[in-house]
């Protein structure tokens, strides 16, 4: 019989809910991103400058969640527009306002995240981070 309080899935849905929530409560109030807004600043400062076609496939979220991220880091001032080499789609980019909140909030994320896993080994988070892999992996398959 199903029982909702093991069954993977649903385990692995809480636990992702409960870390994006915390650190979405930070982001807002501090900066005033949502997540999908900070996951596009840090695709593009990863990444440099990208079509939106590839920061959806970058970031894993639907296309009207980055348009609605884009929009908002654009009015903001934080991502700027310009024709790619083709001259058909638009690339985007950091400004410099954008890279400066990015340095900014970096070491803010890796210590939430040190917060957040603290009590992990090293070992274990990377045997968590290797089951992550794959658990993505088999979901795509």
């Amino acid at each position: 019989m199903l029982r909702l309080s093991e069954f993977l899935p649903y385990r692995l849905s809480i636990a992702s809910n409960a870390v994006s929530d915390r650190v979405a409560a930070v982001y807002q109030s501090r900066f005033g991103l949502k997540v999908p807004e900070w996951r596009v600043i840090a695709v593009v400062a990863e990444g440099g400058r990208m079509a939106q076609a590839a920061l959806v496939a970058a970031t894993q979220m639907d296309k009207m969640t980055v348009s609605r991220a884009v929009a908002a880091l654009v009015e903001r001032g934080l991502l700027s527009r310009a024709p790619a080499g083709d001259r058909r789609t638009l690339e985007l980019g950091l400004t410099a306002e954008g890279a400066a909140l990015y340095e900014e909030i970096s070491p803010l994320a890796l210590k939430m995240e040190e917060e957040l896993f603290g009590s992990f080994s090293a070992a274990e988070r990377a045997q968590l981070m290797q089951l992550l892999r794959r658990t993505e992996a088999c979901a795509k398959s």
